[in-house]
């Protein structure tokens, strides 16, 4: 068994790294804030997200298949819905409902 003066200055080691990587984001960050790249970022980013996030998942279906219809109706339900409500978890709800269904139910046929 380790001295107890060793157990105590490990736990103390690692508390104060833990503590410190912790703190670090926040540090590094705050001079980032001011930034007008970020800024620019911050307000450009979501939408590019969201393009690559649906590029990614549809660029394997295949399009003439009928598999395609369930992927196909949920990215349309989940457009449709943003447009008109303009509410991400509505949208995200309604899409995930309609793939949902017509995978489980309609195309599993």
């Amino acid at each position: 068994m380790p001295d107890t003066g060793y157990t105590i200055t490990a736990v103390l080691a690692a508390a104060a790294v833990t503590w410190a990587l912790r703190a670090l984001p926040f540090t590094a960050l705050t001079p980032l804030r001011e930034s007008g790249t970020v800024q620019y970022l911050s307000t450009r980013m979501p939408a590019g997200v969201m393009v690559i996030l649906v590029a990614y998942c549809l660029h394997d279906l295949p399009l003439t298949e009928t598999r395609a219809t369930a992927p196909l109706a949920a990215l349309a339900v989940t457009a449709g819905l943003h447009l008109w409500r303009r509410n991400a978890l509505l949208s995200i709800l309604g899409g995930t409902a309609t793939h949902v269904i017509l995978a489980s139910t309609v195309l599993a046929l």
